[in-house]
């Protein structure tokens, strides 16, 4: 009979223990193409808020936020609610939680995990970045442009973030939710948070959740 000694359970225990503390992919709901509103309901609407209740967003919430910000619209051609400078879909979504660190798949409309852990704090000084329940952060990354010097691809990538941003002020504005949009960050510092390579930059950053 096959003998498990202490050692061998100490490791099994560790492996099990580290496992159970991974951050799990999350696969969204689809999005609810027939929320009540109109858009000059929403642009009537649509402010700077910078105070959150402490809930989190509901799944369906979620879902249909990072649809609006950025999503498919057309999937017979994989288009997106925003459009890109050179059809370069340079933008990617990043979501900090109290949970951890995702990126958005809008492929698979899914939030893939990039690292555990509540980094929040860790984007800017305004206390209220801290504690809102997510916070959305765009990101271009500049290799998807296949043309251009490094300046017309910033400047391209500055249009593609504040469309994507504009999506994102919209449908909150619509959906009772509150944000602002915010370009205080610690690039550095969340570089390294979000994992990011030598080509992508940071654009901006929403924090959002339900108003006070």
């Amino acid at each position: 009979m096959y003998k498990i000694t202490y050692t061998m359970l100490t490791v099994l225990i560790f492996v099990l223990s580290v496992s159970s503390q991974e951050l799990k992919p999350v696969s969204l709901p689809k999005p609810d193409l027939k929320r009540t509103g109109t858009l000059m309901d929403a642009l009537l609407k649509r402010a700077s808020v910078r105070a959150y209740k402490d809930s989190a967003l509901s799944l369906q919430d979620l879902s249909d936020l990072l649809w609006s910000a950025n999503g498919i619209n057309r999937p017979d051609k994989k288009g997106r609610t925003a459009p890109s400078a050179i059809n370069a879909q340079d933008i990617d979504i990043y979501a900090v939680t109290a949970e951890g660190v995702f990126v958005y798949d809008y492929l698979n409309h899914a939030l893939k995990p990039v690292q555990k852990g509540d980094f929040r704090k860790k984007i800017g000084k305004q206390s209220f970045v801290g504690t809102a329940p997510v916070n959305l952060i765009l990101v271009s990354d500049l290799s998807r442009f296949n043309r251009g010097d490094d300046n017309q691809k910033v400047m391209w990538a500055a249009f593609d973030a504040g469309i994507v941003s504009e999506n994102i002020s919209l449908f909150c504005a619509s959906a009772g939710l509150a944000t602002v949009v915010r370009a205080m960050i610690n690039f550095d510092e969340m570089k390294s948070v979000l994992k990011l390579g030598s080509t992508q930059k940071i654009m901006l950053n929403h924090p959002i959740g339900y108003p006070e």
